[in-house]
């Protein structure tokens, strides 16, 4: 007998529909596995929503819990001509003040350049001479230094270059200058002021002796370097940089980006006052990424009674315990200070269980008593204030062991065992579609013969009657 490769061709009936129909159906069970993942996935996802919310609000949280928030001040400057190039930063230990600076003299880098010479790349005749020797040090009453700057036998002009330029204790940049006539070594302080200045330089023997050497200064290229000359309220100031700390508690004066003529004198008067915008700023940024937390709660739990449009995380228990940890710091208030709770800031838990900011009331508490907000936001001690216990219990939840990870954990979970169950379903619907599938075969077969016989009977019944003379 044949053998039957297409389901109901030997029988005549559309098994291969009855089969996908059978088929469709046992994959039917598979579909509430494949809505359960999806709800995990979904939750996961929604965690990482969650997670997101509490690190960005565990960051300003960070930003009011810093003692120098409240200790920080601002340095204005106002000036007039190129007194306006002034620029000063003050610190947390600057008092407000007002302070009048007048700026005589930058601090400029010494330079001196040699004698001309020939070539740059020619050997020159040294004379004995085994070393360079810089002296630096400029002016009346600067103590004096020198370096010695050791050349090879047969250097030339670029040799030299090289060799200072090579030498870390040099305390000079060197280059090679052609004025047209004839090449120098011009040499420049790395650093300004009197004391680092290029005073001169000489070519010494083995035994330290003076040596005439191949070429020598020439006086006219010097250019002594000076200190910053400056008066702060009246007070003469002398600096080797144009970065001046010290001058005013705590401030920085940077005169860099000055130009000063001979005989003008630029001038500008530096307030230092308290920055209470930072402060402002930090704490309305507070309570912002708290209400941005409790919107992304609420999106995450919405239920309007319709469960397709319900948030993932509905009725979910980590994201009530998150809630109530952090409630329950912020009504818990703090103790030791002026200042025990989130009201007397100006700052309000509203029934939707945001926080709404009275400015008035902070923005006074910013100008008038900055302490009495440092000691109720980050306390005596590390984790004593407010924002210390905030932050200690958003890392407890967002830890290895907390609440989040744990919840994002047990989803990934459910997923795994979700697919392994799918797994094992797929394979028990393909015995069942392939046990199917040979019972079909096997019933077409039947089919088949039983026509075949059918046929042959009718034939041999017609065949008798012939002979019997009963077919008409």
């Amino acid at each position: 007998m044949a053998t039957i490769t297409s389901l109901g061709v030997g029988s005549g009936l559309d098994l291969t529909g009855l089969l996908d129909q059978l088929q469709a159906a046992e994959r039917g069970k598979l579909a509430p596995i494949t809505l359960q993942k999806q709800q995990q996935q979904a939750k996961i996802s929604a965690f990482g929503q969650l997670q997101t919310s509490l690190n960005a609000f565990q960051d300003a949280v960070e930003k009011i819990n810093d003692p120098k928030l409240y200790q920080s001040l601002s340095a204005n400057v106002r000036g007039t001509g190129s007194g306006e190039a002034i620029k000063a930063t003050a610190a947390a230990e600057a008092l407000p003040g007002s302070y009048r600076v007048d700026v005589s003299q930058l601090a400029t880098s010494g330079t001196l350049a040699s004698s001309r010479v020939d070539a740059s790349d020619q050997a020159l005749d040294l004379q004995g001479a085994t070393a360079l020797q810089l002296t630096f040090g400029s002016g009346e009453g600067v103590a004096t230094k020198t370096v010695d700057i050791t050349i090879a036998d047969g250097s030339s002009l670029a040799d030299i270059r090289d060799a200072i330029n090579a030498d870390k204790q040099a305390g000079v940049n060197a280059t090679i200058i052609n004025d047209g006539t004839g090449y120098r070594l011009a040499l420049s302080s790395k650093t300004t002021g009197a004391e680092a200045s290029i005073e001169s330089f000489s070519f010494v023997d083995a035994d330290s002796a003076a040596v005439t050497g191949p070429f020598a200064e020439d006086a006219l290229t010097k250019r002594p370097g000076e200190n910053a000359a400056l008066t702060v309220n009246g007070i003469a100031i002398s600096s080797a940089e144009n970065s001046i700390e010290g001058a005013i508690q705590g401030v920085t004066l940077n005169l860099a980006e000055l130009t000063i003529a001979d005989g003008e004198t630029a001038s500008s008067t530096i307030n230092i006052e308290r920055d209470t915008l930072k402060q402002r700023e930090a704490i309305n940024g507070f309570v912002k990424a708290f209400n941005d937390l409790k919107g992304t709660i609420g999106k995450l739990t919405s239920f309007t009674g319709d469960s397709e449009t319900a948030g993932e995380l509905v009725g979910d228990n980590t994201v009530r315990t998150i809630e109530s940890r952090l409630r329950s710091v912020l009504t818990g208030g703090v103790g030791g200070g002026e200042l025990s709770t989130l009201s007397q800031l100006g700052i309000t838990l509203q029934r939707d269980g945001k926080l709404k900011v009275d400015d008035d009331t902070l923005n006074d508490l910013v100008a008038n008593n900055p302490q009495a907000l440092s000691d109720f936001f980050t306390g005596e001690n590390e984790g004593g204030g407010m924002a210390g216990r905030l932050n200690t219990t958003i890392e407890q939840m967002l830890g290895n062991n907390g609440v989040v990870k744990l919840a994002i954990s047990g989803a990934e979970n459910r997923v795994k065992s979700l697919d392994d169950r799918f797994e094992r379903m797929e394979k028990t619907i393909e015995g069942t579609i392939s046990r199917y599938r040979k019972q079909f075969s096997q019933l077409d077969s039947m089919i088949a013969q039983m026509n075949s016989m059918s046929s042959y009977l009718t034939q041999q019944f017609d065949a008798l009657d012939s002979q019997l003379g009963r077919k008409k």
